[in-house]
């Protein structure tokens, strides 16, 4: 069997889908998008398929080497993503081939269910009170909150005072029994991040995500030895060397993006290297069924696994959502904030390959937004 043919789609709301076609018409469907750059990560696709075209595609872990070694200029997220996107395929190909779901030949499931959680209150978080009500209602067990928009590099009192209200706001909502995670996006600075948690552990957060930005990844010990809540990081981290400083530093989740951080083969490894310092896996997926198909099947796979983010009614949603590409949304029916295991091969799922096409035709051009501070300065997103 050869690969014949690697076909990239760019689909609202903001997603980016690759189709490995083989000679004997086995098909494999990945993700392999950067958030705000899709168009340069279709670029990059076309340029690893002229490796990738006429190969075996079951040698995944070979390909997987040659993709991300073969150059002598490597890594970033940009080519990272696009091998991601890619290596997703191939798996989906070698379990349609043999017949089984990923997760078995990643060594078997070891859980029936996955914990999942909803977001909640968008980018400047509004209206928390209702929107983790509806969560609860459909059954979420934990929702996810950014802490705050914009905010001032040294956070003022109103500014920490408005993070624990809304914090507070979803836990009088959810009572002890289920959990709040959030996410401070980057958005402060090391010495605002060490007087917020310190409020908000008394709130009892699942964990805070991204406390600081990437590039400050050498503050993490300290923040990590200051903060009395479990911290959480890696959604801009793209392999297992770059994952290894913030473990070092002692990281309670990790949280790897299948389409991001070299795919399944790299974040089942990146798993495996973080339940060596005793850290749990949150696989990062505000994206798209193929994104979440992917990283479920790792997750049935994976002991340290913790809880896995999904996108299903997130605030980037606008023109389609979650199941708008899936011939059956089965595989993504969650019964008490869970997601079931499948044995369909593969990833487990069925795209609607029409719509896909379709939807293609369209295409996007989706962008972050650039936020500014009240002096006219550049502020975190």
């Amino acid at each position: 069997m050869k690969i014949e043919r690697i076909e990239t789609f760019l689909v609202p709301p903001r997603w980016l889908f690759c189709r490995v076609e083989t000679d004997e018409g086995v098909v494999g469907w990945g993700e392999p998008v950067v958030e705000g750059r899709a168009e340069v990560v279709r670029a990059a696709i076309e340029v690893l398929a002229e490796y990738l075209v006429g190969q075996d595609p079951l040698r995944v872990q070979d390909h997987w080497q040659v993709l991300t070694k073969g150059g002598f200029y490597r890594g970033g997220p940009v080519l990272s993503s696009a091998v991601a996107g890619l290596d997703q395929a191939l798996w989906d190909i070698a379990g349609k081939t043999y017949g089984a779901p990923v997760h078995a030949l990643l060594g078997g499931p070891v859980r029936d269910r996955v914990r999942v959680y909803a977001w909640v209150g968008g980018d400047e978080p509004a209206e928390l009170t209702e929107q983790v009500t509806a969560q609860v209602e459909a059954g979420f067990t934990a929702v996810k909150m950014n802490a705050a928009g914009a905010t001032s590099p040294i956070t003022t009192a109103a500014e920490t005072a408005a993070v624990v209200a809304r914090v507070a706001a979803a836990r009088d909502v959810l009572g002890p029994g289920r959990d709040v995670a959030v996410d401070f996006h980057g958005r402060f600075t090391a010495a605002s991040a060490r007087r917020v948690l310190t409020e908000l552990a008394p709130l009892h957060p699942l964990f805070v995500e991204e406390p600081v930005v990437p590039e400050q990844g050498h503050l993490l010990p300290g923040l990590v030895a200051a903060s009395p809540v479990p911290l959480a990081t890696g959604e801009r981290l793209y392999s297992r060397a770059e994952f290894l400083p913030a473990l070092a530093a002692g990281i309670a989740v990790a949280q790897p993006d299948l389409s991001h951080a070299g795919g399944i083969s790299e974040v089942h490894r990146i798993a495996s290297l973080a339940e060596t310092y005793g850290a749990q896996l949150a696989p990062h997926c505000p994206l798209g069924p193929i994104a979440l198909a992917a990283s479920l099947q790792v997750a049935f796979a994976t002991p340290n696994f913790l809880i896995q983010e999904q996108s299903r009614g997130i605030h980037y949603n606008k023109d389609a959502d979650l199941l708008s590409y899936l011939v059956d949304p089965e595989p993504f029916r969650f019964v008490d904030g869970h997601a079931r295991r499948g044995d369909a091969p593969g990833l487990g799922i069925t795209v609607d390959e029409a719509a896909v096409r379709a939807a293609d035709r369209a295409g996007h051009t989706w962008r972050n937004p650039v936020w500014r501070h009240p002096d006219g300065s550049f502020a975190e997103w």
